[in-house]
């Protein structure tokens, strides 16, 4: 801050000047003590002067009978999954209160490396959310699939010196951490060097693999699917996400181990949240209502997505209504019925009731664009040759990451080729390598996923981004995949040989250039004709879900263009049973 600046707020906050703001008479969250207070808030040049007293301002504003509590921060999000740029997801996500993130740029990176990192930085900049970056660790995140990147400890370090990233991002790759894999170690210590955080993953880690998974640095998980994960990472000194996505939803059965005792430790996330999500159903106010309507003190869980997150993050600038704090604040009428109002971001007033009153203008996304590079990709990549009719395969979990492996029985031709069964949830899935022209194409089972007719085929496919395709028929998905690489990313759905329906995803293949209310008609549309068309049930999130198929570094099984990997084993396995 500026000398002349911090005089005048010192003069604001002794009341020897006027502030620029006076939100008067309001009910503070007091996020310290978790109680209400009455009174003003002023305000100058952005931040928080002073509360309480009566103030004076060049402009002030009767805020009588509402609630002010502080912005909301999200620790870990993927700006990805939203489908849309970072000028788009903040103009989105403002008016549901969140005013900083701590995204984790790791699809765009998996696709397009530094250059990925450096167009999500640049376009962050025209935002009014302070949106802010982790250095992905794991680019790729496992030796099991072909990336569009590879980065190692070196290739970080300027990022983290000069800090343009706050600190290293989620530690997917948990088997190499656990066993001390070099490139881990070099990246861990990276980060090290210049003091900054780590966040973790850890799926299903326990015991003394996860005192190895934390001795080396993670502060954090998000991947906590039970109460016994989260008391066990709580223990051991980890902070608690308790994450709330478009898919994956562990919110409600987490709860149960918030207490007085420990809710400082845990930070309500979203992770992965759609932009359809937050306009339909909120983010970070969402999770706040699930906590309220599960009984938790509402002031506490304005707390886990406020002071908790800022104290965490070492945002030492915001997460309270307090002196000295940046002004980014919310503007609420019942604590009961929690629903956001308005949203201030440095004293600046930017959403009405849903509506986003700023201006947005866009960064050029020549540079992550024609993310599509697929070499000698034929119909006959597509047969299934298996030894046996009894063999494994992926099964969907709806609502998780998480997938399982099923023992199912198929049917084949006369050459022991994989025949589509109208009587069996058990499809072909395929990834298709699109990064280096390798040719790779790699063909197995899911059951499920429930598509009765047709094909589907995306570029989103977890984390690096290969192109993922389900249906019925050779004939849907060879031409599903065809039709994704012409448009360059994003969702294909064909029935009968014909496109029924399409979204177009141009920023590498992962989020789109249009205003969000557009790629969501698009994303509207193609969801309901998965589901009216395809045969899809309406609990499994056609996309989002298809799209996680590939992450080998969730357990159970998963699928990338190399093989079909074990998670639990860390290794290829056979779809023949043993």
């Amino acid at each position: 801050m500026e000398k002349q600046k911090l005089i005048k707020l010192i003069d604001v906050a002794a009341g020897r000047k006027k502030a620029d703001l006076v939100l008067k008479n309001a009910k503070i969250v007091d996020v310290f003590q978790t109680k209400i207070l009455i009174g003003d808030i002023a305000i100058s040049d952005g931040y928080i002067a002073g509360i309480g007293g009566s103030y004076q301002g060049v402009e002030e504003r009767n805020y009588t009978g509402k609630y002010v509590a502080p912005g909301f921060i999200e620790a870990h999000i993927h700006i990805e999954s939203s489908y849309v740029s970072p000028e788009e997801f903040s103009r989105v996500f403002i008016p549901r209160g969140t005013t900083t993130i701590l995204a984790d740029p790791h699809e765009i990176v998996n696709v397009a490396g530094l250059k990925g990192l450096d167009y999500m930085v640049n376009a962050a900049k025209n935002a009014k959310m302070d949106i802010r970056y982790m250095m992905p660790p794991c680019v790729p995140a496992t030796n099991f699939e072909t990336s569009g990147a590879d980065l190692y400890a070196d290739d970080m370090e300027d990022a983290l010196k000069t800090g343009e990233v706050d600190g290293l991002a989620e530690l997917m790759n948990f088997p190499g951490v656990i066993n001390a894999d070099d490139k881990m170690i070099d990246e861990i210590l990276m980060a090290k060097k210049y003091g900054a955080r780590i966040d973790g993953h850890a799926p299903q880690v326990v015991g003394k693999d996860l005192n190895a998974y934390i001795a080396a640095g993670p502060a954090d998980d998000h991947e906590c699917s039970t109460l016994e994960e989260a008391e066990e990472r709580l223990a051991r000194g980890m902070y608690l996400l308790l994450r709330e996505g478009s898919v994956t939803q562990d919110l409600r059965k987490l709860l149960p181990i918030v207490n007085t005792a420990n809710s400082r430790r845990c930070l309500l996330s979203g992770d992965d949240v759609q932009a359809k999500t937050a306009i339909n159903k909120g983010h970070l106010d969402n999770s706040i209502r699930i906590c309220i309507d599960e009984g938790l003190n509402p002031i506490t869980a304005i707390q886990m997505a406020t002071l908790n997150p800022a104290e965490y993050c070492g945002l030492n600038d915001r997460g309270a209504i307090a002196p000295g704090r940046r002004a980014d604040m919310v503007v609420f009428e019942s604590l009961e019925d929690f629903a956001v109002e308005e949203t201030y971001i440095l004293g600046e007033k930017l959403s009405q009731g849903n509506e986003y009153l700023g201006e947005v203008n866009y960064y050029p996304i020549d540079s992550v664009e024609s993310s599509m590079h697929v070499k000698d990709f034929t119909r006959e990549k597509l047969q299934l040759h298996l030894n046996s009719d009894k063999v494994r395969a992926i099964g969907v979990v709806p609502g998780e990451v998480l997938t399982t492996e099923e023992h199912v029985t198929v049917r084949r031709d006369g050459g022991g080729n994989f025949v589509y069964n109208d009587q069996e949830d058990v499809t072909k899935i395929v990834v298709v390598e699109r990064h280096h022209n390798t040719g790779n194409v790699n063909v197995n089972l899911l059951s499920g996923y429930g598509i009765k007719a047709g094909a589907i085929a995306i570029s989103i496919g977890h984390d690096s981004h290969n192109i993922i395709a389900t249906g019925t028929n050779d004939d849907d998905i060879f031409m599903a995949v065809n039709e994704l690489i012409k448009q360059e990313g994003g969702a294909v759905v064909v029935k009968d040989e014909k496109v029924i329906s399409r979204m177009e995803l141009k920023i590498a293949g992962l989020m789109c250039n249009l205003p969000a209310e557009k790629m969501i008609a698009q994303q509207d549309a193609l969801d309901e004709a998965v589901h009216e068309e395809l045969g899809v049930p309406d609990n499994v999130n056609p996309v989002m879900t298809l799209s996680f198929m590939p992450l080998a570094v969730i357990p159970k099984l998963k699928i990338t263009d190399k093989g079909l990997v074990d998670v639990e084993k860390n290794a290829f396995v056979s779809n023949e049973l043993d």
